[in-house]
């Protein structure tokens, strides 16, 4: 139980830091909006002509959410709406040309970060926090009912907003 109990704490000094560093980055570096680094990561690992739908499912995210967050890119020109040649009246999202930059940009500026914090680590340590986040994410998501693997959306499709 006291172990849980000191997870459960690491847990939310972990989160305050992914807040801290958002923060930090979305100032350093404004072309891609707070928040949405990582919206902009999954459309471009879905496959080319990704719907909003499946976006919404591999993220975890309500709908509704996808959609704004989409918007937001489409606005900042990160991100264009295609027509689907198999279903006009659906639309497919690509990563424009500037948005490959803008994350280009942006996993660079997280690889000089990680770079920093790690520079004292071995490389078996790194490897070691990698697997252990790796089957902690894996079990969290089978713990909260959704599927084994990491990327996939909780059962029951929660808004996950927050943790975009």
């Amino acid at each position: 139980m006291e172990t849980t109990r000191e997870l459960s704490v690491r847990m939310y000094e972990l989160l305050k830091s992914v807040r801290l560093i958002k923060q930090r980055r979305a100032d350093d570096r404004p072309s891609v909006p707070l928040g949405l680094v990582g919206m902009l990561t999954q459309i471009e690992q879905l496959a080319v002509g990704a719907h909003a739908r499946e976006l919404a499912e591999h993220a975890g995210l309500d709908p509704s959410t996808v959609s704004r967050a989409v918007a937001a890119l489409v606005a900042h020109g990160l991100v264009e709406r295609r027509a689907d040649p198999t279903d006009r009246r659906a639309s497919c999202l690509t990563v424009t040309p500037a948005g490959r930059a803008a994350l280009a940009d942006a996993y660079g500026w997280y690889g000089d970060l990680l770079d920093r914090a790690l520079a004292d680590w071995t490389p078996d340590e790194v490897a070691a926090l990698c697997s252990a986040l790796g089957r902690f994410t894996r079990d969290l998501g089978a713990a909260l009912g959704g599927k084994a693997d990491p990327g996939a959306a909780p059962a029951d499709n929660d808004n996950l907003e927050a943790a975009r």
